[in-house]
């Protein structure tokens, strides 16, 4: 059976957070969960393009300040989501930007890494007690094919500093999404009650883009309906991961197409070098170290 947005569980009481839900797939996650009954915090770098946002959203959603590339932001955010609500059910780390040219963060990470991940890894962190007590609360992570391409945790230039290669630098952003999601999950496993679960879109045909060569963006005006998925399309993935009560700590969902590109969302793998435990500890450590943040679990006793 196909899994479709009519199958979102009414969201009635819950609260979720979605990061970069001013335009595409976090906009069309948002504005779901809303739809459902879910009270929607859209963190944005731009609160003015939030309010706007919000505005063409039916339910109860509000707009939080968040910057990912400031580690000082992330933490003015968690404070003021903590402030504003008791708990959380739902945090969906959906934010991020894509083939940028080599620049970094206000705290000195390389863009791409430091946004898609520690930015994340650190909002997570920062948040995490405000999910633990909270029964069926989740932590849902979105993820990229690019994931495969190019794709290594680079321990000795984690920031480029010797070479960049804006998608290899991409590539290694969203698989630390991923071993992050998965480290996560053992770390939650003895708490019983939050999950961590990891999402991609496929091929969507989002905003996101505007940072590729101009080859491929012309290869997407011309041929986007064809290769491509809407963002209403790509963020089924993701709401299947945050609300279909069937979902398990540490899976991982995508379209159910060929090479996973468009379609229905479903259980997929990611790459062998993604589940290399010795790899996400040794990232986790390191993600730590880098922006301050530890987390109130423990390592895990043994790898699932």
């Amino acid at each position: 059976m196909k899994w479709t947005e009519q199958q979102i569980p009414r969201q009635d009481g819950r609260v979720a957070v979605v990061t970069g839900a001013n335009t595409g797939l976090g906009f069309e996650t948002a504005r779901r969960l809303a739809e459902r009954g879910a009270s929607v915090v859209l963190a944005v770098r731009d609160t003015e393009k939030g309010k706007l946002a919000a505005a063409r959203m039916n339910g109860d959603v509000s707009v939080r300040e968040l910057d990912l590339t400031s580690l000082e932001s992330v933490r003015a955010a968690a404070d003021g989501l903590r402030a504003a609500h008791p708990r959380i059910d739902l945090l969906i780390n959906n934010a991020g930007v894509m083939h940028t040219p080599r620049q970094t963060t206000r705290d000195g990470f390389e863009m791409q890494f430091g946004t898609n991940h520690l930015g994340h890894f650190a909002l997570t962190g920062l948040l995490l007690d405000l999910l633990l007590p909270v029964p069926g609360s989740r932590v849902v992570t979105v993820s990229s094919t690019g994931h495969r391409i190019r794709a290594a945790i680079h321990f000795d230039d984690l920031q480029w500093e010797r070479s960049y290669g804006r998608a290899a630098a991409y590539g290694q952003s969203k698989l630390a999404n991923l071993m992050f999601t998965y480290e996560l999950q053992r770390r939650l496993a003895a708490h019983g009650t939050t999950v961590a679960v990891a999402a991609h879109p496929g091929v969507s045909n989002t905003d996101l883009i505007r940072n590729a060569p101009a080859s491929v963006r012309r290869t997407f005006t011309w041929l986007g309906p064809v290769i491509t998925q809407p963002a209403t399309a790509g963020a089924l993935p993701t709401l299947r991961a945050a609300t279909d009560p069937s979902v398990l700590g540490g899976q991982y969902y995508g379209p159910d197409g060929l090479g996973e590109v468009r379609g229905h969302p479903r259980l997929v793998t990611s790459s062998p070098e993604s589940y290399d435990v010795t790899v996400q500890q040794r990232l986790w450590a390191v993600s730590e170290d880098l922006t301050g943040v530890r987390f109130p679990v423990g390592q895990a006793v043994a790898a699932a």
